[in-house]
């Protein structure tokens, strides 16, 4: 089993993964672009890298956890990144949400180098990281998988190796999509419930026990009850991100998502009232102005 991994991207994904390595007893190697990011990670236990080149030179897996197309393609193949240290064994977990398109030029161009890597996205939250409350949707070759799978299950609750290189990126669209319209849902039920009088976090606890309960509910209610959207498990700006890249899929294919086209303009209109470094719960600021509740900070 690998016991190097690497995490390049430590943000509020790739820093719960690191802490959870860290846990599990593997030798943890790190780079992100921000210097606050890298001070956290030294003080989990883990060994900061200068660059993505370095973290694949003393890893035998790297898990990749980037925001962007753009932030993907630098770690990748920019002036020191993952491509000038690669070596022979090497196993790159791209676990970040991205157009396939982006993914399949990851995988191509490491091939190259000899470097199989995975299309491994994520499903849950920030918090969810936090005590290993994801699944793990893995595809691609499959004997790299079983030797990464060890790993990964040291991350989350469900690893499933689900086929070929992008099976994995397709199930997570589809994953988003029900997120996407359950987080409105949600919002919708909180705000009802003020307007009827009733506690919101009454409303979440009772209701959660029965037919309507979702994740969304139990992991993103409570926020929208307190009206609290300061410490983000999934920023909205860079959700806007899932949301386009989920309406470009569903175009290429030719499916119609008729309740996820009405619910991104909820985002849209919340990022509007410049809450874009907020939570996705945020959401239920924009239903709060509409129903004539005051706003949230």
């Amino acid at each position: 089993m690998a016991q190097r991994v690497g995490v390049v991207g430590l943000g509020i994904m790739g820093s719960a993964y690191a802490g959870h390595l860290i846990d599990a007893g593997f030798v943890t190697t790190g780079f992100d672009v921000a210097r606050d990011a890298l001070q956290r990670f030294a003080q989990l236990g883990g060994w900061f890298s200068s660059d993505p080149a370095d973290v694949a030179r003393h890893a035998d897996v790297v898990i990749t956890a980037l925001p962007s197309v753009a932030a993907v393609d630098d770690a990748f193949f920019g002036d020191g990144g993952l491509a000038a240290g690669a070596h022979e064994g090497l196993v790159i977990v791209e676990a970040s949400t991205l157009p396939l398109a982006a993914k399949d030029r990851c995988r191509a161009g490491m091939a190259a180098r000899g470097v199989r890597v995975l299309d491994a996205p994520v499903s849950g939250t920030g918090s969810q990281a936090l005590v290993k409350d994801l699944a793990i949707y893995a595809s691609g070759e499959r004997g790299a998988y079983d030797e990464v799978q060890p790993v990964l299950a040291s991350l989350a609750r469900a690893v499933r190796y689900v086929g070929e290189f992008g099976a994995g990126s397709k199930l997570k669209y589809v994953a988003n999509l029900l997120v996407t319209i359950h987080n409105l849902s949600t919002a919708e039920a909180v705000v009802l419930a003020q307007k009827a009088g009733i506690d919101p976090a009454l409303m979440i606890e009772v209701v959660g026990e029965g037919a309507g309960a979702s994740r969304m509910l139990q992991v993103r209610g409570p926020m929208m009850a307190a009206g609290s959207y300061d410490e983000p498990t999934m920023k909205l700006d860079v959700y806007q991100k899932d949301i386009d890249i989920i309406a470009e899929f569903a175009r290429d294919v030719g499916a119609p998502t008729p309740l996820f086209a009405q619910s991104a303009v909820f985002y849209t209109a919340a990022l509007a009232q410049g809450r874009g470094k907020q939570d996705t719960a945020a959401i239920a600021s924009v239903l709060k102005t509409m129903a004539g509740l005051a706003a949230d900070p």
